[in-house]
């Protein structure tokens, strides 16, 4: 028995609900799988596939080409067209990011769809390309076809489940977080050195979440009276702790963002710290980030022994020397 759909383009009227639907699926939904299921055919088949049925509408000569060279012009137009895409997007001031990529790529589906749409209706009904799916094939074929037919669809299945696995893992190595401190003029370099006993001064802290998830950061703000020592043993200087205070702990939640060449659209958390140093000397301000909450801490507590672990189990560290005068 064989099934055809020659009264409607049903080839094309679902790849128009397919990229439609993919924006919801996208936005509304948190599994990863349903988005990538959704995701590829809309990325690397549909764009190739209505592009060839625009050049090829036909199932008669000299438009005709056969099923599987049909398929095989799909994925790489697709792949032609996402490239030539990127490379536009990415000198426009958009830049290339997911809502980017998936918007044009959706105005280009529909427009595509509606020219293969005119071309379908422009066709005489005996010439057209139709979908039609014969059930009898499989029985009728011989023990080699079948297996042979079995072997094909296991080959497919299991490529596009380990596209679909290898997708889906976390990619460790692009994942990070830019933590930062400016001077007041947002100056990275020239901060006030030399400040007076229990003057207020302000620093700006920054942050930018590149983790791919939501993290619970905590900056801890440490001052220390460090110096160095010779270590003769291991022909180098180390640091000696003659104090070390608590400061401060300041709870930050920020949401993860794309990696990208804008600065302007990364979303980056930025705070006006302000501190006094009621002390003499010579010290190093110094602030550490941790991705769990802070423990507690006594500011009129002496943490000079265990100061180097805390420093040690930071994500990250930053710091300031200044002379207090």
């Amino acid at each position: 028995m064989r099934i055809h759909f020659k009264n409607y383009p049903i080839d094309l009227i679902l790849f128009m609900i397919w990229s439609i639907l993919i924006i919801p699926i996208i936005y509304l939904t948190t599994s990863e799988i349903l988005r990538i299921i959704f995701g590829l055919p809309f990325l690397l088949f549909i764009p190739g596939y209505l592009l060839v049925f625009i050049l090829f509408p036909t199932n008669t000569e000299p438009t005709k080409i056969m099923k599987t060279e049909r398929i095989g012009l799909s994925f790489g137009f697709s792949i032609a067209i996402l490239s030539i895409l990127g490379i536009f997007l990415n000198i426009t001031s958009w830049g290339i990011q997911l809502t980017t990529i998936l918007f044009s790529t959706f105005i280009l589906i529909e427009i595509l769809a509606g020219i293969a749409l005119y071309r379908w209706k422009s066709t005489s009904p005996e010439k057209r390309f139709t979908i039609s799916i014969n059930l009898t094939q499989f029985k009728s074929g011989g023990i080699i076809e079948k297996i042979l037919t079995i072997f094909v669809f296991l080959s497919i299945f299991i490529a596009l489940s380990s596209v679909v696995y290898i997708i889906a893992q976390p990619k460790v190595g692009d994942t990070f977080t830019n933590f930062y401190v400016l001077a007041p003029n947002r100056d990275p370099v020239n901060f006030p050195r030399d400040i007076s006993s229990g003057q207020n001064t302000n620093l700006i802290l920054g942050l930018i979440n590149h983790e791919d998830q939501t993290i619970n950061y905590t900056i801890e703000v440490w001052l220390l009276d460090e110096t160095q020592k010779y270590n003769s043993t291991s022909q180098e200087n180390e640091s000696h702790y003659n104090h070390a205070w608590f400061l401060d702990a300041i709870p930050v939640t920020l949401n993860s963002t794309e990696i990208s060449n804008k600065k302007e659209q990364n979303i980056r958390w930025e705070y006006n710290y302000t501190f006094a140093i009621n002390k003499i000397g010579y010290f190093k301000l110094t602030f550490l980030l941790f991705t769990t909450p802070s423990e507690q801490y006594n500011p009129s507590q002496d943490y000079k022994n265990s100061i180097q672990q805390k420093i040690n189990n930071a994500y990250r560290e930053l710091h300031i020397w200044f002379y207090v005068g």
